[in-house]
C-alpha cells in the first residue's frame, strides 16, 4: 500500500479513492494533530532551556544533556514546520480543484436544464409567434388611431378659410390697439406770428379834445 493510500485508508488498485471533501477533512486533522504537536515541542524546548540555565556551569553533564534535548525538539519543530507547510499546499490545491468540481458540475447541470427548456421550442413557431404579436400590436395601433379621429362635426370647414378669419380678427384687434394707445387724430392749429402786432397809434390830447368839442357842437345843433 502507497504512502498516500495509507494516509487517506485506500485500500490498493481496486480500493475506491477518497473524495475531495474526505481529503481535505483528513488533511485538516492533520494539520490540527501537527500544530499541537508544535505548541508541545515548544514548551518542551522552553523547559529545556530552563533547566540548561539552571545548572549552568555546577553540573556541565546535566547542563549539556538539557541543551541536546533541546536541539533534538527544535529539529522535529521544524521537519513539523515544512510537513504543515506541505499539507497547507496540498489542502489549498484540493480546495480549488474542488470549488472548479462544483462549479463545472453546476454549469452541467444548467446547461442541461437550459436544453431541457429548449427542447420544446421550435424556431419557426418563434418567429410565427413573434410576427402575430407584431400584426396585433400594429392592428391595436390603427384601431387606436381610428377612435381618436374626430368625425362628423367641424368636417365641413375648410382649414385656409378659418386660419385667414383668425388673421383677419388678429388685425382688428391690433389696430384697435394702436388707437387706444395714440388717441384719436387732431387737427393741428395755425401757428402764432412771429411778429408783433403793429401798435395803435396813440393821438394827441389837443386833437382828442377838438374832436370831443365837434361832436358837442354837432349834437347841440341837431337839437
Amino acid at each position: 500500500m502507497s504512502l498516500i493510500g495509507k494516509l487517506f485508508g485506500t485500500g490498493g488498485k481496486g480500493g475506491k479513492g477518497p473524495t475531495p471533501q474526505e481529503a481535505i477533512q483528513k488533511l485538516r486533522d492533520t494539520e490540527e494533530m501537527l500544530t499541537k504537536k508544535q505548541e508541545f515541542l515548544e514548551k518542551k524546548i522552553e523547559q529545556e532551556l530552563l533547566t540548561a540555565k539552571k545548572h549552568g556551569t555546577k553540573n556541565k553533564r546535566a547542563a549539556l544533556q538539557a541543551l541536546k534535548r533541546k536541539k533534538r525538539y527544535e529539529k522535529q519543530l521544524a521537519q513539523i514546520d515544512g510537513t504543515l507547510s506541505t499539507i497547507e499546499f496540498q489542502r489549498e490545491a484540493l480546495e480549488n480543484a474542488n470549488t472548479n468540481t462544483e462549479v463545472l458540475k453546476n454549469m452541467g447541470f444548467a446547461a442541461k436544464a437550459m436544453k431541457a427548456a429548449h427542447d420544446n421550442m421550435d424556431i419557426d413557431k418563434v418567429d410565427e409567434l413573434m410576427q402575430d404579436i407584431a400584426d396585433q400590436q400594429e392592428l391595436a395601433q390603427e384601431i387606436s388611431d381610428a377612435i381618436s379621429k374626430p368625425v362628423g362635426f367641424g368636417e365641413e370647414f375648410d382649414d385656409d378659410d378659418l386660419l385667414a378669419e383668425l388673421e383677419e380678427l388678429e388685425q382688428e384687434d391690433l389696430e384697435k390697439s394702436l388707437l387706444e394707445v395714440h388717441g384719436p387724430e387732431t387737427v393741428p392749429l395755425p401757428n402764432v406770428p412771429a411778429a408783433s402786432l403793429p401798435a395803435k397809434p396813440v393821438k394827441k390830447k389837443q386833437e382828442e379834445d377838438d374832436d370831443d368839442m365837434r361832436e358837442l357842437e354837432s349834437w347841440a345843433s341837431a337839437i
